[in-house]
């Protein structure tokens, strides 16, 4: 089967990966998302399959362990994955973005080298925090948390063939746009 293009995505939780991969995907129609699997329990308006694909964590480690991913890591509490079945399904498309972690991302660097590998940043950490608060979907623990691991990540940029800084949603667009372009 073939291997479509594949674009990593990954950055802090805040900085607005959802965002700009929405807005993308108006100017590609034909590239894919790829709908991550995760153990945490579903957001207010999430749908199964569409925003996630929710699984009890005795079901992702069983999944794990039949090889049915083709990265997963813990996140800030969670198990998230990609699903090989996901990359199958977006094999006819024109490219396939891959919204992950940083544990994620790398595994992904390391087991497909072709992999597009771009990370979304904050223009600051205090715009982080403020994204954070600001969509009311987090306890200010949970908040923390993720500023904490924020942390670690961003000083993992250097990794990554291409950053891009979220500081608008349409520059930050535009920038990807020419990523997947010249792809």
């Amino acid at each position: 089967m073939a291997r479509p293009a594949v674009f990593v995505i990954t950055g802090p939780s805040g900085v607005g990966k959802g965002t700009v991969i929405r807005a993308l995907r108006e100017k590609h129609p034909g590239l894919g998302l790829s709908v991550s699997a995760t153990t945490r329990a579903p957001r207010e308006g999430e749908v199964d399959g569409e925003h996630y694909h929710f699984l009890t964590p005795e079901e992702f480690d069983r999944r794990v362990a039949a090889g049915e991913f083709v990265e997963h890591a813990a996140y800030s509490g969670n198990q998230y994955g990609t699903l090989r079945s996901e990359l199958e399904k977006n094999a006819e498309q024109g490219g396939v973005v891959l919204e992950i972690e940083l544990q994620g991302a790398r595994q992904v660097r390391a087991s497909m080298p072709e992999a597009r590998q771009i990370f979304i940043a904050p223009p600051t950490p205090e715009t982080l925090r403020e994204r954070l608060v600001g969509r009311g979907t987090d306890s200010p623990e949970a908040i923390e948390r993720r500023l904490q691991v924020a942390e670690e990540e961003l000083a993992a940029q250097g990794e990554f063939e291409h950053v891009v800084v979220n500081d608008t949603v349409e520059r930050a667009v535009a920038e990807l746009d020419e990523i997947i372009s010249a792809a």
